[in-house]
Parts: C-alpha cells; sequence; structure tokens
C-alpha cells in the first residue's frame, strides 16, 4: 500500500526496508512495528541480509510521541518496540542500517539492533529520552555499552546529547560516513561484500558473534563441527587450494 509506513524492496540475496512517514518524520509508531514484525517473519523463513534506511533524509526521528504519550505502566512491560527490535536483530543474516539524518529516540535504537551501522555526513544520533521523563528502553541500555563501551554509552544516554557523524565514526557508532546520496549505494557494497560468502557460514558467525560470553568457546566448536561436515566447506576450500596453485 501506498501508505504503508514500511516501503519494502525484496531483491534475490536481500531485502531493503524503507521507514517511510515522512509528515512524521518517519517516526515510529504501532503501525511501523507490526510491519516489522511482519518482515522479520519473512527473513526468518527466507534469510536475506536487511537493509534498513529511511525517506526524506531521515533515518527515524523516534518513536511516535503521540502514542508514546497514551501508554502506561503495562505497555512498558509489553516492550512493544524492544521486543520488535530484539526480533530484527536476531535475524539470521546480517542487517545494515544507513542512517541519515536524524536517528534519535527509538530510531537510534532501532539502528543499534543492526550488525553494521553506516551514516551519512547529516547524521545526528541520540537518545534523548530522560528529557522527556523516559529512559530509552528499546535496547539502548545494554546496546549501546556494547557498541562503544559502557563509559561513553553512559555519558551518551545520561546527557541525552545528540551524536554528530564524525563523532559517530570515532566513537565506532557507525563504521563509515558517506555523502547523503552515496549512502544506500554504500549499504548495497556491503551486502555486496556479505554476498559474496557463503551464506550458512554467515548466518553461523551471526549467530557466534550474537551469543553470551559463557557460551564461548564452546558454541564455536559447535558451530564450526557443523560446517566441517558439509559438502560446501570442501567444495570451497578445494577451489581456493586449486586457485592458489595456479598463481
Amino acid at each position: 500500500m501506498s501508505d504503508a509506513p514500511l516501503l519494502v524492496e525484496r531483491l534475490p540475496d536481500r531485502v531493503v526496508a524503507t521507514l517511510d512517514r515522512p509528515s512524521k518524520h518517519n517516526a515510529i509508531d504501532q503501525a511501523t512495528i507490526d510491519c516489522l514484525h511482519e518482515l522479520c517473519a519473512e527473513l526468518e523463513a527466507q534469510p536475506r541480509t536487511l537493509i534498513l534506511t529511511g525517506a526524506g533524509g531521515t533515518f527515524a526521528a523516534g518513536a511516535d510521541i503521540a502514542q508514546l504519550c497514551d501508554r502506561r505502566a503495562e505497555d512498558a512491560l509489553r516492550g512493544i518496540n524492544a521486543t520488535a527490535f530484539v526480533r530484527v536483530g536476531e535475524l539470521p543474516m546480517p542487517v545494515i542500517a544507513a542512517i541519515d539524518g536524524y536517528a534519535l529516540g527509538g530510531g537510534a535504537e532501532l539502528a543499534y539492533a543492526a550488525d553494521i551501522r553506516i551514516g551519512s555526513t547529516t547524521l545526528r544520533i541520540g537518545n534523548p529520552e530522560t528529557g522527556l521523563g523516559i529512559l530509552a528502553a528499546a535496547g539502548a541500555t545494554w546496546r549501546l555499552p556494547e557498541i562503544v563501551g559502557h563509559a561513553r554509552a553512559a555519558e551518551l544516554l545520561l546527557t541525552g546529547r545528540v551524536v554528530h557523524a564524525d563523532e559517530a565514526a570515532a566513537i565506532g557508532l557507525v563504521s563509515s560516513v558517506h555523502p547523503a546520496a552515496d549512502l544506500l549505494a554504500a549499504a548495497h557494497a556491503i551486502a555486496d561484500r556479505i554476498a559474496t560468502n557463503d551464506p550458512l557460514a554467515t548466518q553461523y558467525t551471526k549467530r557466534a558473534l550474537r551469543a553470551p560470553r559463557e557460551r564461548h568457546p564452546a558454541i564455536d566448536g559447535e558451530l564450526q563441527a557443523e560446517l566441517f561436515e558439509r559438502p560446501e566447506k570442501q567444495r570451497l576450500m578445494t577451489a581456493f587450494l586449486e586457485k592458489r596453485a595456479e598463481r
């Protein structure tokens, strides 16, 4: 539908999902969350790389304050946005966030759920929730420390300070910065590189990366044991050896 809050482009090895509520600066409302759940169900059944981006020079200006204002304790305990963002983060294949312009509050937390984040030169990202009398409860308090370290995350979350593109790159919040016109192409270039690798090895690498510290090194061995028994491992390694012998 033309008025859908999430526009989805499906390609054989990837999906591009664009937050598209231009009149609300792509604020994340319940309809957007519902669309994210539908998309996650699709990508759980048919794993592909996901590129998340926003329309109109904005990633997402935050959660929809008009809806948030009416929510009460039972809504907080349901974890409406948090549950969807966890599902995004746990998708089998990599998630790339291409962040243009503002990514604030819930918009920032959706970006934090991605495996790889890149930004435009106009990037402005942060969590000003405490200024609205709430906390960043959709992943920022545990994902952001994993990304930038505890001390930096504490400073950003407790002050509500918004980070610009250069600082975001310097602290590792995004891995690269691009002109806005080149941002989506840069995201596709990353997806292209991922597509050259074995899909199951990529999925297992992501699973190991997402595993808690106490599961290592056992989980690495378990996943590697499965990969070692696959004909695809033998084929790829044989091809590598043959190519090296030709040099």
